[in-house]
């Protein structure tokens, strides 16, 4: 089951999705005669098969410290732990994400990086996480995002010292062409389009009859009005209290003012690893818990059948 510190990053994240808009976050730098500045596109290749992990250069990451496990490769983002001295870090770099965040502001960054790139801070919890964000010629952003057990603001210059070297780590993966894809099995998530299972009319009372999918630039996620739908990588962890719905059994949680529910899938030969499907329903205000978790419940019987 998701823990409630997942659950409300994931309902942060849809909260940030919902309010964003398509236009460019920054103006990028301007380049140098005979040169071209680089956008998300041409850097990353295609968003839904890019393997974040592919730009972690663990040893520039972690330094000296030591890593936990092996890096978590999930659709939309990479998730690296490490224990230096007497504190635990982790380390996510992704998703990709556009629009304008009041958030975000310019950073002096002091390494290379290539043509029309550049990188920005945020000051979204900046007393306790250190957020780079790797912002190309297109103002299609990748975020980097470094939190500790260590919660303190002294810690702050140990994250941000991370969180850079991560910036660093992306930009010379870039710089030398060598970004990953991911592999998808036959039957993998991975290789499902998010959108299409919310464009049904099943789905207009719980997420507005006049509402349309709207995916994002990584692929493996869409809201629809008060609905959302992801697909990620996870731990293999034990479930806790499950329930029958489209076929599948599923786990019913809730987190403020939205309820989801989430399912599993095995992935062939990584026993530790399994692929994730959330469905989110927000409830408007005023609206009791159980009323929103029974139209997650509706959506979860149209939207589960249909994956592979």
């Amino acid at each position: 089951m998701p823990s409630k510190r997942l659950s409300a990053v994931l309902c942060g994240l849809f909260l940030a999705a919902a309010c964003s808009t398509s236009e460019p976050a920054a103006v990028a730098p301007s380049t140098t005669a005979g040169e071209e500045a680089l956008t998300a596109s041409e850097a990353l290749g295609e968003y839904s098969s890019l393997d974040y992990c592919s730009l972690v250069d663990q040893r520039k990451v972690i330094g000296g410290g030591n890593a936990v496990k092996p890096p978590l490769a999930s659709f939309e983002f990479c998730r690296l732990e490490f224990v230096e001295g007497a504190n635990r870090y982790t380390v996510t770099t992704g998703p990709i994400t556009s629009g304008q965040d009041p958030n975000n502001q310019p950073y002096d960054y002091g390494g290379s990086l290539p043509e029309g790139v550049s990188v920005q801070q945020s000051t979204f919890n900046e007393d306790t996480t250190c957020t780079r964000l790797l912002t190309f010629a297109d103002g299609i952003r990748l975020s980097i995002v470094v939190t500790s057990d260590n919660t303190a603001p002294t810690d702050q210059a140990t994250r941000c010292r991370i969180a850079d070297a991560t910036v660093g780590s992306a930009a010379g993966v870039i710089g030398a062409r060598r970004v990953g894809r991911l592999n998808f099995d036959q039957r993998s998530w991975g290789r499902v389009a998010p959108c299409a299972p919310l464009d049904q009319h099943e789905l207009d009372a719980a997420a507005g009859a006049e509402t349309k999918p709207a995916p994002a630039l990584s692929g493996h996620s869409c809201i629809r009005g008060k609905v959302s739908f992801s697909l990620s990588v996870g731990a293999d962890t034990t479930p806790g209290a499950t329930e029958a719905l489209g076929g599948r059994q599923v786990q019913v949680t809730t987190s403020g003012a939205f309820c989801q529910v989430t399912t599993h899938r095995p992935i062939p030969g990584t026993p530790e690893r399994v692929e994730q499907a959330t469905l989110s329903v927000v409830g408007v205000d005023g609206a009791p818990e159980d009323a929103t978790c029974a139209a997650a419940r509706e959506v979860a019987v149209a939207v589960f059948p249909k994956l592979p």
